[in-house]
């Protein structure tokens, strides 16, 4: 049984569900609160670092209003993310260009809007940057090890050898640009919190060869990867904060301890959505089938996408009891890979007909940017911020 509490207060699920009642499924609701809870937990435990909230998790404009009043900077992918922000009034000093593959037209673009940091993993990206915005700001991704451990892996297409980052970093230099930092992924949901301290033993490392070369490294970028609470057990924040804290001080002297930079997304929004959804159909594939299909009205293409490969559990709840068994649950389209869970199956129950709401908790980050648009004619998955 789901234990509610993890996730929120009885005032405030009695409220999301009330608001629940009255409104068509599928939708998510989005509760701010939770955010700016997560938002404030970052900063209590991390309080030297500076918050870049990544856009791409949920990019509402509710959430980055929200995030802007708290202080935060923001991490943006996009020309379209950095007109959102500015739209609220965030300073071009708080927003850093955190793609690796971008236009050089859109590079030139967040120069004159006053952006001034860049990330870079590659020569031909890197002289894009010192053509299309001189003098800027930039800090290198390095490939790191470890990312498998993650539920959702992003160290393969991001990121460059070690050896090739320092030269870009001195390539840097000569093409007038300010070699800053460096900055590495860990994995999105990754619980392994050693990971970070391989990755930082590299990092390290390099701001010691780049020394020799006359370039001081001022900051390190330790991207995203604290966990939300799904189905896995998970360290608290804190958890993470002690020992990525210890890992930094183990590898710098306090003289030296360089800007530290941190890109939530999914733990700072995860935990704030809840989607409602309706059970279409409950079936079986022949009489003696031992598990039953349960369809509902979100799929993988309406904002369930992370359900590829079973990667990312959601913790589900229905306001039905009784005996239970394993079903197999997929969405509405006509596409045969929209099968949200078949290999880990969920317990449901037995009496779940056409029409039972389902509840799925922890579903703030990559639902509504990742939901698809008219893919059979459904809409984009709706989302309400409350």
């Amino acid at each position: 049984m789901l234990n509610i509490d993890n996730y929120f207060d009885a005032n405030t699920w009695s409220k999301l569900k009330d608001f629940a009642k009255t409104h068509e499924t599928p939708f998510v609701m989005i509760n701010l609160d939770s955010i700016k809870k997560k938002y404030q937990q970052l900063t209590k435990y991390f309080p030297m670092a500076k918050i870049y909230y990544a856009i791409k998790a949920n990019p509402a404009i509710e959430i980055i209003r929200l995030l802007h009043e708290l202080g935060s900077s923001f991490d943006i992918a996009s020309i379209y993310e950095l007109e959102k922000v500015l739209s609220v009034g965030t300073s071009p000093d708080r927003l850093s260009f955190g793609n690796t593959i971008k236009k050089a037209k859109d590079i030139r673009t967040f120069y004159e809007r006053g952006v001034r940091l860049f990330a870079t993993d590659s020569e031909e990206d890197l002289r894009n940057i010192a053509r299309e915005a001189p003098g800027s700001k930039v800090y290198v991704r390095i490939l790191t090890e470890g990312g498998e451990t993650s539920d959702w892996p992003l160290s393969r297409k991001f990121g460059c050898h070690p050896e090739m980052a320092t030269e870009l970093l001195i390539l840097a230099k000569a093409l007038g640009l300010e070699p800053y930092g460096i900055s590495f992924h860990v994995g999105s949901q990754q619980r392994d919190i050693g990971v970070w301290d391989s990755a930082l033993s590299k990092v390290q490392f390099m701001f010691q060869r780049l020394a020799y070369e006359n370039i001081k490294l001022k900051m390190i970028n330790l991207g995203g990867g604290f966990p939300a609470h799904y189905l896995q057990k998970t360290h608290k924040v804190s958890v993470y904060a002690k020992e990525i804290l210890k890992f930094l001080k183990d590898d710098f002297e306090d003289e030296d301890f360089p800007e530290i930079i941190l890109e939530p997304g999914r733990s700072l929004v995860g935990e704030a959505g809840v989607i409602v959804t309706e059970v279409v159909l409950v079936s079986r594939k022949a009489h003696n089938d031992f598990y039953r299909w349960v369809y509902t009205d979100i799929g993988k293409f309406s904002g369930m996408i992370e359900t590829l490969d079973e990667a990312i559990r959601y913790p589900l709840y229905t306001e039905k009891t009784g005996e239970t068994e394993e079903v197999i649950i997929a969405g509405p389209t006509c596409d045969s890979m929209d099968i949200l869970y078949e290999h880990n199956k969920y317990a449901l129950p037995l009496d779940l007909a056409q029409g039972d709401r389902l509840f799925w908790f922890a579903t703030g980050a990559y639902t509504t940017s990742y939901s698809a648009i008219e893919f059979n004619g459904f809409p984009p998955l709706k989302a309400y911020y409350l």
